[in-house]
């Protein structure tokens, strides 16, 4: 961590001994994953950040052709096995991994999740959960039934910088929270060039494509540094380039309240220049990620007249979450964020679209699932 600027002596004093892997146990073993899904954020992000960990291995690579499936094993020493879609729903070569990592169109996360549950395996999927809330709930039961652990994965909960700004907050430095103001945006186009794709699909990707793919993450950063739930949603959605016509979010802006009396305002857009920020603004204070994001993060704090620029040494956010995932798989310990919590998501990407289209004030009830 490097300070940009000399903090003040009592902005400092929140730095001192300040120890991000507090999840940490060590614990003994190694959990083999099966890598369900073998597109580029598995193999350009997710194969590298797994290689170099002692808890966690890939083993195993699940994709749509058996092709595809060798060719990870060629190339990827631990990867010992490459399995068809089917061939895993059958339950081909079970103890050869301990758990699933889940990357395939949203849509598709249940039916691997219920497999994996079945054959009595841990559970890593990526956010969001499912394409609708309901689906999400049942990925919930089908891994509470079977009593397999469930982690959906929100990678700014395990990035340094992020827990950091969580301590500073609790420590009161920015004061009490008042709001949020985040943004998400990218040129999806730029980066995968087929308006064909599965995020432009809503059978595959659920309600939309910005606010599931993007503003999840503002609003999951927002609970997680705020220890808070939401409670109310508004949203204003367009689409005007054809590659968005089947889905209503090109561009969206949205408000969503939290049970502590903050508000996050966002906006997230998959046909823009890309860019990440999330500010929390408080009596006294506030704090900015900027980038946020992205794979890359920086933390400024302003907080009685001084401001100070915080970088942690850079990690690789893929290899934190994996490494926190297989500490509590192998200890046993409690989950955060479990499938409960991604579950509250799920119901408030479900308001923020039903806002959008009525443009109406959506009231979520959460209570239920926490």
């Amino acid at each position: 961590m490097t300070n940009k600027t000399e903090p003040t002596v009592g902005l400092g004093r929140t730095l001192e001994g300040y120890e991000y892997r507090d999840w940490e146990t060590d614990p003994d073993g190694t959990v083999r994953v099966a890598l369900i899904g073998i597109g580029w954020w598995t193999s350009e992000m997710v194969i590298p950040a797994i290689s170099d960990l002692e808890h966690c291995e890939a083993t195993v690579a699940v994709s749509s052709s058996t092709e595809k499936a060798q060719g990870v094993v060629d190339d990827v020493e631990s990867v010992e096995h490459g399995l068809t879609y089917d061939e895993f729903h059958d339950g081909e070569v079970a103890d050869a991994y301990d758990a699933v990592y889940i990357c395939t169109p949203n849509a598709y996360h249940l039916e691997y999740a219920e497999t994996a549950a079945d054959l009595g395996k841990a559970v890593f999927c990526e956010k969001p959960m499912e394409a609708t809330a309901e689906r999400a709930a049942a990925m919930v039961d089908a891994c509470e039934e079977a009593d397999v652990p469930l982690l959906v994965g929100y990678r700014m909960q395990t990035e340094p910088l992020v827990r950091y700004a969580r301590e500073l907050i609790r420590a009161g430095v920015i004061g009490e929270p008042v709001s949020a103001i985040g943004n998400n945006s990218q040129t999806l186009l730029d980066i995968f060039d087929d308006p064909t794709q599965w995020r432009l699909d809503p059978e595959l990707t659920g309600y939309g494509t910005s606010v599931m793919d993007l503003g999840i993450y503002p609003i999951n950063t927002v609970r997680f540094l705020l220890e808070a739930d939401p409670v109310s949603a508004q949203a204003t959605m367009t689409s005007s380039h054809d590659a968005f016509e089947d889905v209503p979010d090109e561009r969206s802006a949205f408000t969503v309240a939290f049970d502590d009396g903050t508000i996050l305002t966002a906006t997230s857009s998959q046909n823009a220049h890309a860019s990440t920020s999330l500010r929390i603004v408080g009596t006294e204070g506030e704090l900015l990620l900027e980038p946020a994001f992205h794979m890359e993060t920086e933390l400024r704090i302003e907080s009685g007249g001084d401001t100070i620029t915080l970088e942690f040494e850079q990690v690789d956010q893929m290899s934190e979450v994996f490494a926190y995932f297989a500490d509590r798989v192998l200890s046993g310990d409690e989950i955060e964020p479990d499938g409960v919590h991604g579950l509250v998501d799920m119901e408030a990407l479900r308001a923020i679209y039903e806002a959008g289209e009525t443009g109406e004030t959506i009231e979520l009830d959460v209570e239920s699932y926490l």
